[in-house]
């Protein structure tokens, strides 16, 4: 298919503190005892996508995934492992590596994405509509903790978040509009030409922008070239793209064209609104014959580009391990709705216990549990939709609910830990209480501590 596909690793973010470390960068972050990154790399084997850059910010991060793939994916992928400098933003990585992007398009696929939509798919769509860039969206996740004393795992509080504001054309094949992050509180501007052009659109807050780009090389590059202040691929290249893309300053075809660049603002808080309706006074041919055709029919003489959009159907996971919730919910989802993706066979009771963990008189391991390779629980212990990681120690008397357990955890006799993330090696001695809280790796929660929702972790020299 002659695409080239890089993934964005990252690096050490600081949103993910202290669940990160210099020993753990986010791309090896546990997700159902296994690290994130695996699940973007056999999403992308499964497509047949086996020649990968993977870009790691940081030479001690890209130290230690370089190692893990080269023992994990030996002799079925060909992995480049890339360093980029910390902090230099989703633009400024592929920049960096610029040199290496020869092919005519490029597949960049964010390696914190745990997802089943397949990534060829996406390149299919890029190709068949000759796309400057094509977006993958898909539904907003649920998000939030379950709640703890909940016996039936439903949660009230459980509720799609508001990732991004999209427009879309009648077709819902080409992204006219999007607004992330900060600019989704403020009211909605659209190129008027965009609204001539496509004559009505829709506007979306229940789609998220995956970060799964097909990109045509020639316009990434020159973008990255041109705009050397860009830093996000969201929240920078891809808006200019999607702005420009009617009075296109990419030297990719035609003949300049000057078009006015006004706005029209729309009322903030529409769900779906035909712009056609505010605008009844514009009546220009259809969004598809503005691309190909000049003034009054003749031949093209503007310069353009395709931003077009590939959505995923809705019974498609897709979600994100960008934030500390994002990884309990994720966890919490690849044991329960998504067990498809862990790539474990779960028990006739819906969860996984390895043969080689213990279990203790009268302790129970519920549903939508993971209980890893020479964990040891003791006497009336109980875990409940939670992940315990590889050869743990955990006393008697012990609650487990809605939490994820690291590797080489030691949980005293007695502890109650409720919707938190315990990192590896760290230590509770006896009736520690822990609810919404995070430890890092290596902290000791000393007998008798009580915390709600506060981060406990080692400062680093």
């Amino acid at each position: 298919m002659d695409f080239q596909v890089v993934v964005l690793a990252g690096g050490t973010s600081k949103k993910l503190v202290p669940l990160v470390s210099k020993e753990v960068p986010k791309a090896l972050l546990p997700v159902a005892n296994r690290p994130v990154l695996s699940y973007v790399l056999e999403l992308l084997e499964h497509s047949n996508l086996k020649d990968l850059i993977v870009v790691v910010e940081g030479q001690d991060a890209a130290l230690r995934v370089g190692g893990w793939i080269s023992g994990a994916y030996v002799d079925r992928l060909h992995v480049e492992v890339a360093a980029v400098p910390e902090d230099v933003g989703t633009a400024g990585a592929l920049r960096a590596i610029a040199h290496h992007l020869t092919a005519n398009d490029i597949l960049v696929v964010s390696g914190d994405l745990v997802c089943d939509v397949s990534p060829g798919a996406v390149a299919a769509a890029h190709r068949r509509h000759g796309a400057a860039v094509t977006a993958m969206l898909c539904s907003v996740p649920v998000s939030g903790p379950l709640e703890s004393g909940s016996s039936s795992g439903k949660d009230k509080t459980k509720k799609p978040g508001c990732c991004n504001i999209i427009g879309l054309d009648p077709t819902k094949q080409f992204l006219l509009y999007i607004a992330t992050g900060p600019e989704i509180e403020r009211d909605i501007r659209v190129q008027k030409s965009i609204l001539r052009a496509v004559g009505q659109m829709e506007i979306r807050a229940d789609l998220m922008d995956a970060h799964l780009y097909a990109f045509k090389r020639a316009v990434l590059q020159e973008v990255l070239d041109q705009k050397d202040a860009f830093q996000s691929l969201q929240q920078d290249v891809l808006p200019y793209l999607v702005r420009s893309q009617l009075r296109s300053e990419l030297s990719l075809n035609g003949a300049p064209h000057t078009e006015e660049n006004g706005h029209d603002k729309v009322v903030p808080g529409i769900n779906q609104v035909m712009l056609s309706q505010l605008l009844a006074k514009t009546s220009t041919p259809s969004f598809h014959e503005l691309y190909a055709m000049g003034p009054n029919g003749s031949a093209p003489v503007r310069r353009t580009h395709k931003c077009c959009v590939y959505i995923a159907s809705q019974d498609k996971y897709c979600a994100r391990l960008n934030s500390i919730q994002a990884f309990s919910d994720i966890n919490r989802d690849v044991i329960g709705e998504a067990s498809h993706l862990s790539g474990y066979s779960f028990s006739a009771q819906n969860n996984i216990i390895h043969p080689s963990a213990e279990l203790g008189s009268k302790t129970t391991v519920g549903q939508n549990c993971m209980l890893g390779e020479g964990s040891q629980l003791g006497d009336k212990c109980s875990v409940k939709r939670s992940v315990i990681g590889r050869h743990c120690r955990i006393g008697s008397n012990v609650k487990v609910v809605n939490s994820v357990v690291m590797n080489h955890v030691t949980i005293s006799d007695g502890c109650s830990i409720q919707g938190s993330v315990i990192c590896s090696n760290a230590q509770l001695q006896e009736r520690v209480v822990l609810k919404d809280c995070q430890v890092g790796a290596g902290f000791v929660v000393t007998s008798g501590s009580e915390y709600k929702g506060e981060f406990l972790a080692k400062k680093e020299r």
